[in-house]
């Protein structure tokens, strides 16, 4: 029986795999796509779309409950949970049948099953199915990390995934870790009515944004009455009727136990590299991920790997990205290498924030002398009149030649406002670019003409 031959075979079919897939496909490269489970990935089924939607209904129910503030009687405003659930699964749905239909439109062939590598360009797909491919994309992923020696059990130790489909509001939820995911899941279920705990080993909230932002946060999640326990470690997690005991311990050498519903464990990820036969195909793995270079290539030549599985950053963007670059560079093309100094990171809470380039502490410590522009959202006469007026926009200067070396925003559609940022930096624009180029008002993205004004003592509205 023949072997089925390829020139493009994909393990994985999210956000890094389909988009591969696509360019794949346009390039005219018969094109095959792996996957276990369902089309999309993580990302777009069990996390940054599905959660993105929870969020939407968070940001519609505190609109509701400040309706009075802009004129507007509703009434009285309650949560029907369920369906809050079940409108964020029908959005992963939806767009999961959307990646199915791109598969079609562009060729691209899909199987179903796990699939392992077997050397010389082979792939078994569930011990059964064998193909082979020119060359190979290695897509599949990551997981939730568990804290050591404390497995998630699905029930009261919970990971994103979980947190996405519970069937009740928890009364009392304890979130550990303080980063993008931990923020959002914390931030939506306060919404909910559940007294949040977040306890984080690290100074700040959001440990990896700029201080500034970090701190604008913390204050306005103690606003919400989402406690923060900081530079605080979880020394164990008991159960018992469904019921978790969290015992921490603070910088003081403190322990407090903690009582919670759920815990819901959000402290990184693990690559998923295991039974993909890396070692018999000669793929080199490093700390848990499979070692690239900037074309996304590993150790085996014709093979690649993708996104999550691959290393940081574990962005959705930056494995379709990677993506691309894995099939252009496959095909021969003049493709640009890898660099990630200029990503967008963003955080979907409320208020939203977003992130590019350095941090004020990290252009210091690189020697950079800094010309540094902040606006406040209450500043904005659009933020004034949507009643949006928490946070700020800042943006950091290279005081010598005028570099745009970083970008921080935090406030009402941050996540929507950096790509103005991103674009600035990839035409690597000066201070005087951004301030002369004219923005139109009322807007929010006025900000960022204002905040490089101020860098310059140019300043109108502040």
């Amino acid at each position: 029986m023949t072997t089925p031959h390829y020139e493009v075979a994909i393990i994985g079919g999210g956000p890094g795999g389909y988009v591969a897939a696509i360019r794949a496909a346009q390039l005219g490269k018969k094109t095959v796509i792996i996957e276990r489970a369902a089309l999309g990935g993580i990302c777009l089924n069990w996390g940054c779309i599905p959660a993105k939607a929870l969020l939407k209904s968070a940001e519609v129910l505190r609109s509701a409950q400040k309706a009075k503030k802009f004129g507007v009687s509703i009434g009285d405003v309650s949560v029907d949970f369920p369906a809050v659930i079940k409108r964020s699964r029908q959005v992963a749905g939806s767009l999961s049948k959307g990646v199915g239909f791109l598969m079609k439109k562009n060729e691209v062939e899909v199987l179903a099953g796990d699939a392992k590598l077997l050397g010389d360009q082979q792939i078994m797909i569930d011990g059964e199915t064998r193909i082979s491919a020119d060359n190979i994309i290695i897509g599949t992923g990551a997981r939730p990390r568990p804290l050591p020696k404390t497995p998630f059990d699905g029930k009261t130790i919970i990971s994103s995934k979980e947190a996405m489909s519970l069937e009740t509001i928890p009364e009392k939820l304890v979130v550990v870790g303080a980063g993008a995911i931990g923020v959002e899941f914390a931030d939506f279920y306060a919404a909910m009515g559940t007294r949040v705990t977040i306890v984080e080993m690290l100074p700040h909230l959001l440990p990896v944004e700029d201080e500034e932002v970090s701190v604008e946060l913390q204050k306005m999640f103690r606003r919400k009455k989402i406690k923060a326990l900081l530079e605080t470690t979880v020394e164990e997690i008991s159960v018992a009727n469904q019921q978790a005991i969290v015992t921490v311990k603070n910088k003081a050498g403190e322990k407090i136990d903690l009582d919670a519903d759920k815990v819901l464990v959000a402290i990184g990820v693990l690559g998923n590299t295991e039974d993909l036969g890396l070692e018999e195909a000669g793929v080199s793995v490093e700390k848990g991920w499979i070692k690239t270079n900037h074309f996304m290539q590993t150790s085996a030549p014709g093979i690649y790997a993708i996104g999550d599985v691959s290393g940081p950053p574990w962005l959705a963007h930056v494995a379709s990205h990677e993506g691309i670059t894995a099939v252009e560079h496959l095909a021969g093309l003049n493709v640009k290498p890898m660099h990630y100094d200029n990503v967008p990171g963003c955080t979907y809470c409320t208020p939203q924030v977003a992130s590019i380039g350095m941090t004020e502490k990290a252009a210091r410590a690189a020697g950079y002398e800094l010309k540094i522009g902040k606006f406040p959202y209450r500043a904005s006469g659009k933020a004034m009149a949507s009643g949006e007026t928490d946070g700020f926009t800042k943006l950091i200067y290279d005081a010598k030649y005028g570099e745009l070396l970083g970008a921080h925003i935090i406030g009402a559609e941050a996540t929507e406002l950096i790509a103005e940022i991103g674009i600035a930096r990839s035409l690597e624009a000066t201070h005087e670019a951004v301030l002369e180029t004219i923005h139109a008002h009322p807007t929010l993205s006025e900000m960022i003409m204002e905040a490089s004004g101020l860098a310059l003592d140019r300043g109108i509205h502040l």
